[in-house]
């Protein structure tokens, strides 16, 4: 049985940085094959991993949405629309030495896209179900876990700054899954930047009111930063970075399947 996790949070807490580093991790502890999917519109998670980013699943919406129309179909005329989805997914996938690598892609335009939807949600049950972990990096609506194109979440990790807003924010991103009836079966917080590793009484607090649980804290840690300036991969960061050593605790806390 594949174990989905799925990362969600605002812009701007990490929260992509969070997720490579957590592929990264599950990658060295042989816990693969590994299927790892950006779905944030604004796709960079392959820079985090640093691979190179390749056809995008928006792509192939776009084509399909667009093949009737046009002039010059992309899809030659022997084959069908989902032999043509078939054939092109098979691209859209990058294969790394410990994962694979999808990236949804740009938000679709204007017209009806149920039909290709449809077709991306079977392409991507036929495919996913051949790794031991699915992890999403979502955008804060969760948008193609809501509407069904990603399978089933078994675990939200809900990503924020450590701050009251953030907080506030990743409340409302928990109660907004409640209220769609995701049926995930942990949701937990991590708090991440945090100035010394340590929340204030008035975070803490906070966390409570927002009804989440704290999965852990990770500390600021300076050489994110650097690597990110330096145009570096985050997961080249060495073992011992602050950063990598919280997240392996908070990763060995969530009972995760062996």
């Amino acid at each position: 049985m594949t174990y989905t996790i799925a990362m969600a949070g605002k812009g701007g807490t990490g929260k992509t940085t969070v997720c490579g580093l957590f592929i990264d991790y599950l990658a060295k502890a042989g816990k693969g094959p590994i299927l790892a999917v950006d779905a944030d519109a604004n796709s960079n998670l392959n820079e985090v991993l640093g691979i190179k980013p390749a056809l995008t699943l928006g792509d192939i919406r776009e084509d399909l949405a667009h093949a009737d129309i046009a002039e010059n179909s992309p899809i030659p005329p022997s084959m069908t629309k989902k032999e043509y989805a078939d054939f092109k997914f098979s691209s859209a996938l990058v294969e790394e030495e410990c994962y694979d690598f999808l990236a949804m892609g740009r938000t679709q335009g204007k017209g009806c896209y149920c039909y290709v939807n449809d077709v991306l949600r079977e392409q991507i049950q036929k495919y996913y179900k051949n790794y031991k972990y699915l992890i999403v990096d979502n955008e804060a609506g969760l948008e193609h876990i809501s509407r069904g194109i990603l399978p089933p979440v078994d675990q939200i990790l809900l990503v924020s700054d450590c701050s009251r807003r953030g907080i506030q924010a990743a409340g409302r991103i928990a109660e907004m899954i409640r209220q769609l009836d995701l049926k995930v079966k942990a949701m937990r917080l991590i708090v991440n930047r945090a100035p010394g590793g340590a929340l204030s009484d008035g975070i803490s607090e906070e966390i409570v009111a927002q009804k989440l649980t704290l999965a852990g804290v990770i500390p600021q840690d300076e050489l994110v930063y650097e690597y990110d300036s330096a145009g570096k991969p985050l997961v080249a960061l060495p073992e011992s970075s602050a950063v990598k050593r919280a997240l392996a605790g908070i990763i060995q806390k969530l009972e995760l399947p062996a």
